[in-house]
């Protein structure tokens, strides 16, 4: 049986072959990313079958980083890395308090970060019941989130930033269509929706980093949905795209009838 002590060095000497020709910063990232405990919570994943080798990182975000991983039979992974620095627990931590489903977590650092891992997994699971396209959640422990890989053998999804479309006013509608059904149907609203945040796979369009999104109910929900609307819009209207104006967008999503409603007045 393989102790937690030679797990470890195992894991640290994985890290440093991911360190390889990195610049100063990029290292210090990684130490925050690749503590004891962290890598501790890997080799978990390692043993419950789920990972079988951490391979390159794919992206580097505000909360965290991810990292392409692959399972015993090869299939590929996303492996989020949140970090737990008091820099990230003081960012995250007003989108927890602001939550009704987490209303009355408090605590310390670790604990406030193992919930927000929790609040994505637990978005991704409501955007993908109601059809949004998002990355399929798989499992999550601590601060380490593990859910499908957007991408190809040749690396990951494109972010929509960086996306010659080949017709801009089709993607929009598809991109308004997450912020009001994920309104109506998943009842959340994202809250830093943008092109950053939207990744383009074989022409569609799926959202991610859902981390911060709110439930409906929340006290500040119409300000970040105005928000989502004017982020997507101003994209759109520089790629010239026929947008639809702010205001319309709004009313549609918070008072508009959803098919359901619909199909019963019928």
């Amino acid at each position: 049986m393989t102790s937690y002590e030679e797990a470890y060095a195992y894991l640290e000497r994985h890290v440093d072959a991911l360190k390889t020709n990195k610049t100063g910063d990029e290292r210090q990232t990684d130490g925050e990313v690749f503590d004891r405990k962290t890598l501790l919570t890997i080799y978990d994943l390692m043993t419950s079958g789920y990972i079988d080798v951490v391979h390159y990182p794919i992206s580097t975000g505000k909360e965290g980083n991810v990292f392409y991983a692959t399972d015993e039979d090869g299939d590929g992974m996303a492996l989020k890395i949140f970090r737990t620095s008091t820099s990230t627990f003081k960012r995250v931590a007003k989108y927890i308090e602001g939550d009704p489903r987490f209303r009355g977590i408090t605590g310390n650092r670790w604990r406030m970060i193992y919930t927000w891992v929790n609040k994505e997994f637990k978005n991704l699971a409501r955007y993908a019941e109601a059809g949004i396209p998002v990355p399929e959640p798989i499992t999550f422990q601590h601060n380490c989130l593990l859910m499908e890989f957007i991408g190809d053998e040749s690396g990951p999804a494109p972010q929509l930033k960086d996306v010659v479309l080949d017709d801009p006013t089709d993607t929009y509608d598809e991109v308004v269509s997450f912020i009001i059904d994920g309104w109506k149907d998943a009842h959340l609203v994202h809250g830093d929706l943008s092109e950053y945040n939207i990744l383009m796979s074989d022409g569609q369009p799926i959202m991610i980093d859902v981390g911060q999104a709110m439930t409906t109910d929340n006290y500040n929900a119409k300000e970040l949905l105005e928000r989502d609307i004017r982020n997507i819009n101003a994209f759109f209207r520089k790629r010239g795209a026929d947008v639809i104006d702010d205001k319309v967008v709004f009313e549609e999503t918070v008072n508009g009838k959803d098919e359901d409603e619909e199909e019963e007045e019928e």
